[in-house]
């Protein structure tokens, strides 16, 4: 629960920063709880639409090394701004590329920064490789 309020916050950072950046990409009323309700949108369909969409292209992502994933960025920009238009407002497919583009990058960032995906401070992390055995020589 930790992890999804701070990227739904990552996320509200981004959209702010791309709305700033990116020509085409607009938010009408820019205040603090327009950009939370985006993220969490974004969040809620980053989590859900995301990997069935990455799942149902998985030969086009693998076709492509990998860039496929740019555009089902911009796809997921697109239907979070069709599902709230007045809070996001994206002008076309370009834009919503070139925004998926710079929301990748800062959203990267900000999670390096934030620490939230670090196995290590959660407890999680394996501090050694279960699969090396170790032979006692006597």
């Amino acid at each position: 629960m930790r992890n999804f309020l701070l990227r739904v916050i990552i996320y509200a950072v981004g959209i702010a920063l791309v709305a700033e950046i990116v020509p085409g990409i607009h938010i009408p009323n820019d205040t603090l709880s327009t950009l939370i309700i985006i993220g969490l949108v974004f969040g809620i369909i980053n989590a859900i639409l995301k990997p069935i969409i990455t799942f149902l292209t998985c030969p086009l992502v693998i076709l492509s090394l990998g860039l496929f994933v740019l555009v089902i960025n911009a796809v997921v920009l697109l239907v979070t701004a069709s599902l709230i238009p007045a809070r996001l407002q994206i002008d076309g497919f370009w834009p919503a590329f070139l925004g998926g583009i710079v929301m990748s990058i800062i959203s990267m960032i900000l999670e390096r920064v934030l620490g939230v995906n670090d196995d290590n401070k959660r407890g999680g992390g394996n501090k050694r490789n279960p699969d090396v055995i170790i032979m006692d020589r006597r």
